[in-house]
């Protein structure tokens, strides 16, 4: 399969899609492209793996997966002793990525690339400069949270309340012992 060079600012490449064999000039401009396409597709990318030379350190890889690529760690999900509602799950095991290759001649290489998501992509703006509508919950997930963090601030008030009547009971307990003391 013949290499496509492509230079991201002078072949106007924001409508194309990432293929296997599409080559960059630099590590910026296929970072630049895929941030567009992704953008254009609907969903956000980060930097997941650099691959170092062993001879001189320098990067020879990288790749830039869906920002819901993975899963969040097992210790930040388990801890008991939290005080705010654990953060919203972003990782969601999806897989889309694209893997690039640092050549001999300088340019990077697009050596893997997978397009499907496992999650629902962001809407598209029908105008320009307005903003993506995003609707990561459905409505039935909205209502079960709002029903959870309801039921959940139930429980911290009859702790309060049970809080506060114990205070009472020593309070109480206090003056008797203070009116004891003095007789």
């Amino acid at each position: 399969m013949p290499l496509q060079h492509c230079n991201f600012v002078n072949d106007g490449l924001i409508s194309m899609e990432p293929s296997t064999g599409m080559s960059f000039q630099s590590l910026d401009d296929a970072r630049d492209f895929y941030y567009e396409y992704a953008k254009r597709t609907g969903f956000t990318i980060r930097t997941n793996r650099i691959r170092h030379s062993l001879k001189n350190t320098a990067i020879i890889g990288r790749d830039f997966v869906c920002s819901r690529e993975g899963f969040r760690a097992a210790k930040h999900t388990l801890r008991k002793d939290r005080v705010l509602p654990p953060r919203p799950i972003t990782r969601e095991g999806c897989k889309a990525m694209i893997r690039l290759a640092a050549r001999d001649e300088g340019r990077w290489i697009v050596t893997k690339f997978i397009r499907e998501h496992n999650h629902k992509l962001m809407a598209h703006c029908k105008f320009p400069g307005e903003l993506p509508i995003i609707n990561i919950l459905s409505e039935v997930e909205k209502d079960k949270k709002i029903q959870d963090l309801y039921d959940e601030l139930q429980r911290e008030r009859e702790r309060s309340a049970a809080f506060q009547q114990q205070l009472c009971m020593i309070l109480k307990d206090l003056e008797e012992h203070a009116e004891y003391i003095s007789e």
